[in-house]
């Protein structure tokens, strides 16, 4: 019978979504079948945090990005990990994509929201699931409805 919220039978679940109740190992073994695409909102996940972000926001952004690097390159986070960055926390972390990179970077242009949906778009339309981290609910709307997943800030700062 499928949980609440899920699609497909717990046992043959292998998609991962937000809330969704499967072990983490069933989700690992769908991410090693086909790549995930994991988006991270950086304004979005440091704010969640009153740690005194708002005082220096390029160093609360280089942090951010040390500490998703360090768990991708853990194994804690699976598939390809990419964080947007937006005003003044572009300053705190260059740009960087490309496979030699445990974590891509992106510069918003204007806004994050909309560099994230852009980017969302582009990998939905090449194929294979995407997640995007965030707790933006006009966000999580537009990137739902272009298919991917949301989880919130916790769920990554869980895993970090």
């Amino acid at each position: 019978m499928p949980r609440a919220g899920c699609r497909v039978p717990r046992a043959g679940c292998r998609v991962p979504r937000a809330g969704c109740r499967v072990p983490g190992a069933a989700r690992r073994d769908y991410a090693s079948i086909t790549p995930v695409h994991l988006v991270i909102d950086a304004a979005n996940v440091v704010g969640s945090r009153p740690d005194g972000w708002w005082r220096d926001r390029a160093g609360a952004a280089a942090r951010l990005v040390e500490q998703v690097t360090g768990a991708a390159v853990a194994g804690r986070l699976d598939g390809r990990v990419t964080v947007v960055l937006e005003g003044a926390a572009r300053a705190g972390v260059e740009e960087r994509s490309g496979a030699g990179h445990a974590v891509q970077v992106v510069h918003a242009p204007r806004d994050g929201d909309s560099a994230i949906v852009a980017l969302v778009d582009s990998l939905t339309a090449a194929g294979g699931p995407v997640g995007v981290v965030t707790a933006d609910r006009g966000l999580r709307a537009l990137v739902e409805g272009l298919g991917s997943t949301v989880y919130g800030p916790s769920w990554l700062l869980e895993k970090l």
